[in-house]
């Protein structure tokens, strides 16, 4: 797929403000620090499309980018970030849980993983969540120029081996850099492949 134009279209604190029109939309998420308004800025071939941050938990809002103005890419709030106050964390995790369970448009969803940790429990329990709910997902590992190739193999395969613990069938799975642009071409080809079927009304 190539990108010719992404744009930044809205931010909203919930899902009953988002577009109303009915665009395939692929959202991101992940831990906070794991690389994912990086990876969008990779994807879509511009350094500051989404706002990155030395920051963890930056990212506060549902925002929406369009792409070759036809879909939209997703940026949700990062999760888990533990310097939030309770109260905080409560209100992005009913920001995050409105739009994964509500939104008709969402086609999938991309969770990232950082490649250099080992699998974390808060990661394991949000996949759970999302099969408990029906939710359509895949997994990103993020920074693969961190490791070695085989490093990086092998947390993957320690990732793998974790999950089939409790999944029959793993999602799709990417592996990417966002330093390197490894990866692009496999998610924008997939993306593509998706947006060839018609949006679950629900």
């Amino acid at each position: 797929m190539i990108i010719n134009s992404a744009r930044f279209v809205i931010s909203n604190s919930t899902v009953d403000k988002c577009p109303s029109d009915n665009r395939h939309e692929y959202a991101f998420i992940g831990r906070s620090n794991v690389g994912k308004s990086s990876l969008i800025n990779m994807l879509t071939g511009h350094k500051s499309l989404a706002q990155t941050s030395s920051k963890p938990g930056k990212t506060m809002l549902i925002n929406h980018f369009i792409v070759n103005d036809s879909w939209y890419i997703v940026d949700l709030p990062g999760y888990g970030y533990a310097q939030r106050s309770k109260e905080s964390r409560q209100a992005i995790e009913k920001i995050i849980r409105g739009y994964i369970l509500k939104r008709m448009q969402m086609t999938t969803l991309f969770l990232l993983i950082d490649v250099r940790h080992k699998p974390q429990k808060i990661d394991l329990e949000f996949m759970t969540w999302l099969g408990e709910n029906g939710v359509p997902f895949s997994i990103v590992f993020t920074k693969l120029d961190k490791l070695s190739a085989t490093m990086a193999k092998k947390s993957i395969a320690d990732y793998q081996k974790e999950l089939l613990k409790e999944w029959e069938e793993l999602p799709p799975i990417f592996a990417t850099s966002s330093e390197d642009r490894r990866g692009r071409e496999e998610i924008l080809d997939y993306i593509e492949q998706l947006n060839k079927l018609p949006i679950d009304e629900g």
